[in-house]
C-alpha cells in the first residue's frame, strides 16, 4: 500500500494539472520522444515569449485531472507525452505547430482549447489564423480602401466643379 505522504503527492500533482488546465486557453499534448534537451530548450524559450509552458506528467496523474475535469482524451495518452499550457489562444498553437514541422521527432496527438477536446484538424486550423497583429493589418487594410475610393470620388468631384 502506498503511503499517505506519496498518495498526497500525487493529489497536489493532479490539483496543479487541474489549475494549469483551467487557467489556460489552449492545452496541447504532444510526444516528444527522440528530441534532443537543447531543441525541448529552445521550444521552453520560444513559448516562454507567448507566456506558456512545457510539462511532462504521467499520463496516469494527467488521465486522472483530465477526469475530475470531465474531459475524455482516451486513446491518446499512451508512451510519453508532454503538455503544452498556453495562456493565450492563438500563439502557444502556433509556436508548437512551427516547432513540429521543423522536428521530425515530435508530433502533436490532441489538444484543450476552452475546455473543450480539440483533435488534430481543429489545432491545424487554429495554427494557420494570422497573428492578432496580422488580423489588425488585414482589417485596416480593408478599411482604408473605402477611405481611398472615397478621396478619389471627392476629388474627382472637385475638378468637375472647377471647370
Amino acid at each position: 500500500m502506498a503511503s499517505s505522504k506519496i498518495l498526497e503527492n500525487k493529489k497536489a500533482i493532479v490539483d496543479e494539472i487541474k489549475s494549469n488546465i483551467q487557467n489556460s486557453e489552449s492545452v496541447v499534448v504532444f510526444t516528444y520522444q527522440g528530441l534532443t534537451v537543447s531543441e525541448l530548450s529552445d521550444l521552453r524559450r520560444e513559448l516562454k515569449k507567448t507566456d506558456s509552458t512545457v510539462k511532462v506528467y504521467k499520463n496516469t496523474l494527467f488521465k486522472r485531472a483530465l477526469d475530475d475535469l470531465n474531459i475524455n482524451l482516451d486513446g491518446f495518452l499512451e508512451g510519453p507525452n508532454a503538455i503544452l499550457f498556453g495562456k493565450d489562444l492563438l500563439e502557444p498553437i502556433k509556436v508548437i505547430s512551427k516547432f513540429v514541422k521543423d522536428h521530425e521527432n515530435a508530433n502533436i496527438t490532441v489538444g484543450i482549447i476552452n475546455g473543450a477536446k480539440a483533435d488534430l484538424d481543429v489545432i491545424r486550423e487554429y495554427a494557420t489564423i494570422p497573428s492578432r497583429e496580422g488580423l489588425l493589418t488585414m482589417l485596416a487594410g480593408g478599411m482604408i480602401q473605402y477611405v481611398r475610393d472615397l478621396a478619389v470620388g471627392l476629388n474627382m468631384y472637385a475638378e468637375q466643379l472647377e471647370k
